[in-house]
């Protein structure tokens, strides 16, 4: 909720209720006015810068010493500051404890599978993790018509709940003496129509790629964000060397693209996406329940 805007900011007032999204939009470079691409040259995804643009310092502190912004936005605190173009206006009748995983998992997996892949109905898809991101993506296959969605995953205790994000099939890595990517070759009569990778994990990036058709006949997504200054490297014909300082992200469903108004349905349904909620005292908790794939 707003408590207070700088001067010259007038897309949000105090009171609003908003979502704040690190992939930010300042709305009139040429990213943010184009249709293919929401990577806006002033506030896109950037770890290590942590203070605020205008100024470059930060709005926290201790003892004297200043704290650091973390990816624009800070939001594990009570208080925040950031830029207004990484906040998103949303309906003021909609619940906060839930529609705040619309500020990114759900908006970066959904639309890596509606935006970007763009799976054909009938297609076959794989989706490499099933954690928020992962699940939001086979939502995506789903509504897109896919009619096999093999979701990949090294914690099967995560599968049964997959099914109700229209997972059909599932493959553990682990029960296999041979590369992932074959495995799924050989289930989809040489590789599948698309493939959203969602764990940020380099080799499942590799994976992710190698495991479709022949180049020409599928898509690949990277829809998770990798370590600072990993190398991806892959078959020369497939994907020349590169490092990605940002990581691979791609977030083709901002949270900015979701109106004010948006219905209660919307609302119903991110409630799935929930498994655990806990007081912001206990946050430690919730990264435990992450790391040990307790929750989405």
């Amino acid at each position: 909720i707003i408590e207070s805007v700088g001067e010259g900011v007038t897309d949000v007032a105090p009171g609003d209720h908003v979502l704040p999204v690190f992939t930010g939009e300042c709305k009139e470079c040429p990213h943010c006015k184009s249709a293919e691409s929401n990577m806006c040259d002033l506030l896109r995804i950037n770890t290590v810068r942590g203070v605020m643009i205008g100024d470059g310092k930060s709005r926290f502190s201790i003892n004297g010493k200043p704290i650091y912004h973390f990816v624009g936005t800070s939001t594990f605190s009570e208080y925040t500051v950031m830029h207004v173009g990484c906040v998103a206006k949303i309906n003021p009748e909609a619940p906060l404890d839930k529609v705040c995983v619309l500020s990114c998992g759900i908006s970066t997996g959904l639309g890596a599978s509606i935006n970007v892949a763009k799976p054909p109905k009938g297609s076959t898809v794989a989706i490499f993790g099933l954690g928020a991101v992962g699940l939001a993506a086979a939502e995506g296959a789903r509504i897109a018509g896919a009619s096999r969605i093999i979701g990949v995953d090294l914690n099967p205790s995560r599968f049964e709940e997959a099914k109700k994000f229209g997972c059909t099939e599932f493959v553990n890595p682990k029960d296999h003496n041979k590369p992932v990517q074959e495995v799924l070759a050989d289930m989809t009569n040489g590789g599948v129509d698309r493939s959203v990778e969602c764990t940020g994990n380099i080799n499942a990036m590799i994976q992710a790629f190698e495991c479709v058709h022949d180049v020409g006949l599928g898509c690949r997504c990277a829809g998770g964000c990798a370590t600072q200054g990993c190398r991806v490297q892959d078959s020369p014909n497939e994907l020349p060397e590169r490092e990605d300082p940002e990581g691979n992200l791609l977030w083709q469903l901002q949270a900015t693209h979701w109106p004010a108004q948006c219905g209660g349905a919307v609302y119903e349904e991110v409630e799935k996406f929930i498994t655990h909620s806990v007081p912001f005292s206990e946050i430690n908790k919730a990264f435990d329940l992450m790391a040990k794939g307790g929750g989405h």
